[in-house]
Formats: C-alpha cells, sequence, structure tokens
C-alpha cells in the first residue's frame, strides 16, 4: 500500500481493506453522525463513478485510489481472504446488533436463512454469547448450523408445535431471505419490545397483521451496512473472538463458474476472488 502525502491514519506497507463505500459527500447529518453508509450520496465501491467521472471497480480491480475515511486496518493475525467477507456479510449483521443495544451475553436471537449472511449471523451473534437459534423452512442445513456453525438450537418454520413452544421468546430475530416470505411466523416468536431486523433485498411488498406489532410492542426494522466506525470495530471485535468466515477462494477465470454456483446456491458461504494471484492478462 502506498499514503499521500496528508493521510495520518495508515502507513506505506499496512495492510488495510475496502469495503462497500469509497466516498460520500461528508457534509449531510448521516455524514456528520459518522453514518456514511446513509448518504444520499454515497460512493460505491463497485458499478458507481467517482466524483470524477471515473469508474469504480470494486473487488476486481488491481489497485485503487481511496480516500483515507473509507480505508480499515486489518488487524494484525487476520488474512486478507478472511476478512473480505466481513467487510459485507459481517458488518452487515454486527451493525445492527451494535446500533440497537443487543450485544449483551444474556440475550437469545434467531437467525432467519443461513446464507452468507446468515452463517456470518450466527458466528457474530454466538462471539457475543448469545443462545442462537437457525430458523429454516427445512432441515436440510440443521447439521451445519448446529455441529459446524455452533448454533443451539435449529427451528423449521413449519413446526407448528415448535414455533408455538418458543412464541414470545426472542429478544430479536435477523431475516437474511432475499425472497418474498410472510413476516407473520418471526414476529410471533419475539418478546415484548423483540425486533425483527431485515436484512434481504426484496423488491415486492412484505405484509403482516399489524396486532401482531401491537400488543408485543415489537418492531420491524431494518440496517444497510455499517459505518466505517463500526467496520473497524467488528474487525477488532473478530479478531479477539476468532471469527471467521467459511469461504471458497478462486481465481479470475474461475468467475464465471462461480457465478453460476451462486444461482444454485452452491457455495458455503462466501467466494473469494484472489485478483493479485491471478493472471488477469489472460482472463
Amino acid at each position: 500500500m502506498e499514503v499521500g502525502s496528508e493521510v495520518t491514519k495508515f502507513k506505506e506497507g499496512d495492510l488495510v481493506g475496502v469495503g462497500l463505500l469509497v466516498g460520500s459527500c461528508g457534509g449531510c447529518r448521516p455524514c456528520m453522525a459518522e453514518e456514511e453508509q446513509y448518504c444520499n450520496n454515497k460512493i460505491w465501491s463497485y458499478n458507481d463513478v467517482y466524483n470524477d467521472g471515473r469508474p469504480t471497480q470494486g473487488g476486481f480491480a488491481a489497485s485503487m485510489v481511496v480516500h483515507q475515511k473509507f480505508v480499515v486496518k486489518i488487524p494484525e493475525g487476520m488474512s486478507p481472504e478472511q476478512v473480505a467477507p466481513l467487510l459485507c456479510a459481517g458488518l452487515t449483521v454486527y451493525s445492527p446488533l451494535n446500533h440497537f443495544g443487543l450485544k449483551s451475553s444474556d440475550l437469545k436471537g434467531g437467525i432467519l436463512g443461513l446464507g452468507g449472511v446468515g452463517h456470518m449471523g450466527v458466528l457474530i451473534a454466538k462471539a457475543m454469547g448469545h443462545h442462537v437459534t437457525v430458523i429454516s423452512s427445512s432441515n436440510k442445513k440443521k447439521e451445519e448450523a448446529l455441529d459446524v456453525l455452533g448454533a443451539d438450537d435449529y427451528l423449521i418454520s413449519s413446526d407448528v408445535t415448535r414455533m408455538q413452544e418458543l412464541a414470545d421468546s426472542f429478544d430479536y430475530i435477523i431475516d437474511t431471505l432475499p425472497v418474498h416470505h410472510p413476516l407473520e411466523p418471526s414476529l410471533s416468536l419475539l418478546k415484548l419490545d423483540g425486533k425483527l431486523i431485515i436484512m434481504g433485498v426484496i423488491n415486492t411488498p412484505l405484509q403482516f397483521m399489524s396486532p401482531l406489532l401491537m400488543i408485543g410492542r415489537k418492531t420491524i426494522t431494518g440496517t444497510f451496512i455499517g459505518s466505517m466506525k463500526e467496520t473497524q470495530e467488528m474487525l477488532e471485535f473478530c479478531k479477539e473472538k476468532g471469527v471467521t468466515s467459511t469461504i471458497e477462494v478462486v481465481k479470475m477465470d474461475y468467475v464465471n463458474t462461480a457465478i453460476e454456483r451462486l444461482a444454485k446456491n452452491d457455495v458455503r458461504y462466501r467466494f473469494v476472488v484472489d485478483v493479485a494471484g491471478s493472471n488477469i492478462g489472460n482472463v
């Protein structure tokens, strides 16, 4: 890594990371509150343009120039390939737990959906000391959830008896499903003041019966990735607790195959592209 003459946070040779954002306006209310991810003029690290009109190229770039505000230092001992998913999926689940004060060790949480974000939800919530239940529509990932990721329980949402037994018992549920689905089953599991935190990007309206919210003073909410401050905090937390993501490292010449496998949900749980180790000139 090289640094400009006015950079104060980093020095040449530091191991650093860049997540989903590489810029924001710097003057709006979210920016002033260090919540840059909610700036209306934020600049994505991919499929976007810098203020000078140049395109951002994200993780496929061999190099990039980024303002120090949007760079985080990778803690010593953490490998870049392990950090890469933490800057997206890891931050996505850490931020709501942090923002809503859901970090104390006596909480009971649910993770709805066990994909890239969901598996990080299990790992981070467990590292905080929570009792974690994976909620799914089938038992296909039960062994993985309990024996590999360390979840405390596994709940099949169509199991009426168990759903009734666990009603009004969860402090929060992180909903990672990216497709349309009913919210009532999750709302019924929440205790008084429980929070249903929506993480999946869904482009069709979601519906629910309002009494389920009113009777238990429950909340449906959502968050978007996390701030730069939270990003650094999350990395330090993962280093301290030994949290690592489950990844498969691939070269650039495998990207098209990786995309095909993603479409089939054939990945545990994130692909990481080794750009530096790829012969980009021949791709």
